[in-house]
């Protein structure tokens, strides 16, 4: 009952009583109506939902981050006493609180919309709906919370690249371009003894010395990704709010330069240095580049550990990639020597710095450790708050902003 339901009550209860008190005929009928329009508009509001359920459209399929979008909310229920006024209470994560008015489409269907403006990259669920039912006279009111478990994705926008700043060899060949390319390997998994036929090229020596007797290498598939796509997503390295944060730009910078390499056919994989430590294989445009990209849209800042600690052992998909790409924007020591590690055993890396304090209007300062990445021979692209994407990812400038 809401505030105007009590007021109508107890003036038709005062009504009442001047009637018996007054002996005015009169005033019956009025105080009848009055006592009884509350318990009737209470009794409709609780009956007219029965099973109902919520849903929310749009449009767009894929929708890129800074974008608008109109979304449906959809209210259906069984058919039967008509539905009063309903409005809905929806949240959308952190975006907005919206009150979406339903009006009714026929057939225990109602519906209403609301729209987002420059809608930021992320997932985006969806609080549950709540409605609130009240009669035309707004003499009693009723509540109810709706949970439909419905997530809106927003994708990074992602810049398409006709040249990358590694193109030509990601290492210390300085340009020329390694020729023995294998996505896949063999390592060695154990020995055993030589049998007739086999071929002496598989003969482990050091193990035949030790025995006295031939042993021949039992070899095991190990399959290698030729391009891993590292981000990082160091919290204490963000600046600025999303769209137009550090990480953001991180994000748009990794994204792009996987789907340049995956266009040129080559299999990559995407590793995320998140809570989550997510990982992702893309050889093609299809479901595993959807999955990429769903991973992109949702990647938050939250690592527990540096970036560097994926890089210590070589068992890690990012370690034991062919090449190498991270986007970063924190530089740290254990970083930079993991890197030059690398490079020094000609194995292909590059690094894509997102220069935090630019996001908040922070002038430019040298970095030390790029210098010190690219004596090695480590292509390194600077990316900066307004900076072309396509033009830093391509090397245009690059160069110049790290000896700078």
């Amino acid at each position: 009952m809401t505030a105007r339901g009590r007021a109508v009550l107890g003036l038709g209860v005062v009504c009442w009583i001047a009637a018996i008190v007054f002996g005015s005929r009169a005033l019956y009928p009025v105080a009848a109506g009055l006592v009884l329009v509350v318990p009737l508009a209470l009794a409709w509001v609780r009956i007219t939902v029965r099973q109902p359920r919520v849903s929310r459209r749009w449009s767009q399929e894929k929708l890129v981050e800074r974008g608008d979008l109109t979304v449906e909310l959809v209210l259906e229920r069984e058919p039967g006493v008509p539905l009063p006024g309903v409005v809905a209470h929806e949240r959308v994560g952190e975006l907005a609180a919206e009150d979406v008015e339903l009006r009714s489409r026929g057939r225990g269907r109602h519906a209403g919309s609301y729209r987002l403006v420059d809608v930021p990259r992320g997932r985006h669920s969806f609080a549950p709906a709540r409605l609130s039912i009240t009669d035309p006279f707004g003499l009693a009111e009723s509540h109810l919370a709706l949970e439909e478990r419905q997530a809106l994705i927003v994708y990074p926008r992602l810049t398409e690249l006709d040249s990358l700043f590694f193109d030509g060899g990601a290492g210390p060949e300085h340009g020329r371009r390694l020729l023995l390319r294998r996505p896949v390997g063999f390592e060695l998994h154990s020995v055993r003894d030589y049998q007739q036929g086999e071929s002496l090229r598989r003969v482990h020596w050091p193990s035949t010395a030790r025995r006295g007797a031939l042993m021949v290498k039992e070899l095991e598939d190990s399959p290698r990704d030729e391009v891993a796509v590292l981000l990082d997503g160091d919290a204490t390295a963000v600046v600025g709010s999303p769209p137009n944060s550090s990480f953001d730009a991180a994000v748009r910078a990794a994204g792009s330069i996987l789907r340049a390499q995956m266009q040129r056919g080559r299999r990559c994989v995407l590793s995320l240095n998140t809570a989550g430590r997510e990982l992702q294989a893309v050889s093609s445009d299809g479901p595993e580049w959807q999955r990429a990209l769903e991973l992109l849209a949702a990647a938050e800042p939250d690592a527990h550990r540096p970036v560097a600690a994926l890089l210590e052992s070589g068992i890690s998909p990012a370690a034991r990639a062919l090449e190498l790409v991270v986007v970063t924007s924190r530089i740290e020591p254990a970083l930079v020597n993991r890197l030059l590690e690398r490079a020094l055993t000609r194995r292909a890396v590059a690094l894509v710095h997102v220069e935090a304090g630019s996001f908040v209007g922070r002038a430019h300062r040298p970095e030390p450790a790029l210098l010190r990445l690219r004596a090695a021979g480590v292509p390194i692209a600077v990316v900066r708050q307004g900076d072309d994407l396509a033009a830093s990812l391509a090397g245009v400038g690059a160069g110049q902003r790290a000896h700078a």
